[in-house]
């Protein structure tokens, strides 16, 4: 794939700079040292995004980066355009953005005070949502949407988590039940419900720091959605460790600051996402470290479903 990278680049007018496989998860990354800086070239997974989808998520990149959100700015190929087709890939280019990122789940790498750490993310995850509500979106923009039909429907868009293979019979049957009665309290609330723009996967993973500077990468599973789900994406990660109540409360209050937080929503969004989870991994149970991961989704999205229809 290296000389693909390559052919690519040289659509942005790259086609002579050292290039470097950087990543090789949901899409392949491959660093370009540009003249004017380090820049990310991502081959999108076959199938995953359509192509008005991924120039809708790179519109709202630039429009982010142009108001000072950080986080990557895409780069126009030489004819133009954000996003170019070859031998029916998908391939675009990025900024590389400096900082490192926060860890895995529970982690927060290079972070002294992780309470105050989390009210400023907090803080930033309500500018992001306050600057795609200001935002006159395109003509044509089109992502996926984090509705209730998004997470609960007989099609959610991470799948049907409850026909997880590994599931007992019991379990099955239980989550069922809370899906049905996830569903109808989601019923009660949507129309009051805060909607909109949301990056939707905001993991330590996909978060640069480096010390001063937040940075917000890997959109692609932005959307329209709940805006509860935004910190719930985040929060299910960190639920057993120690310091979970002083994170969540610290998040809540640097969101808060700027937008409302529904508590009993977020108890509702954490439910949810925990759910897609199983959903997610179902069909990548033939990926390495599938197995663990599958277990792990599973006794998570089990844990949260009791604790939240006991209360």
């Amino acid at each position: 794939m290296a000389e693909m990278a390559r052919e690519a680049a040289a659509l942005w007018g790259l086609g002579d700079v050292p290039i470097k496989l950087a990543a090789r998860r949901e899409n392949v990354v491959f660093r370009v040292e540009a003249p004017d800086g380090p820049r990310a070239l991502r081959f999108h997974r076959k199938g995953y995004r359509s192509t008005k989808e991924l120039q809708s998520e790179l519109d709202w990149m630039a429009m982010l980066d142009s108001r000072d959100l950080p986080v990557p700015r895409p780069v126009r190929s030489v004819a133009g355009r954000f996003i170019e087709e070859m031998e029916g890939q998908q391939v675009d280019l990025l900024t590389w953005e400096g900082g490192a990122p926060l860890g895995k789940a529970g982690e927060l790498n290079g972070i002294g005070d992780r309470a105050a750490f989390c009210h400023f993310l907090g803080a930033q995850m309500a500018q992001l949502h306050d600057l795609s509500d200001a935002w006159e979106v395109p003509e044509g923009f089109t992502r996926p949407s984090w509705d209730r039909a998004g997470l609960l429907g007989d099609m959610p868009l991470w799948g049907r988590f409850w026909e997880h293979p590994d599931l007992t019979g019991a379990e099955r049957t239980f989550l069922l039940k809370v899906r049905d009665a996830a569903d109808a309290a989601l019923g009660a609330r949507e129309a009051e419900a805060d909607y909109g723009l949301i990056h939707a996967d905001l993991l330590s993973e996909n978060m640069l720091w480096d010390g001063a500077r937040l940075t917000f990468i890997d959109f692609d599973d932005g959307g329209f959605g709940f805006r509860e789900f935004e910190l719930a994406t985040f929060l299910l990660r960190y639920r057993s460790v120690s310091d979970y109540d002083a994170l969540r409360w610290a998040l809540c209050e640097g969101y808060g600051a700027r937008r409302d937080v529904d508590t009993q929503m977020l108890d509702l969004m954490i439910l949810l996402r925990a759910l897609t989870y199983v959903g997610w991994i179902k069909d990548r149970l033939d990926e390495e470290g599938a197995g663990a991961r599958s277990s792990r989704a599973i006794r998570t999205a089990l844990e949260v479903a009791r604790d939240w229809m006991e209360e």
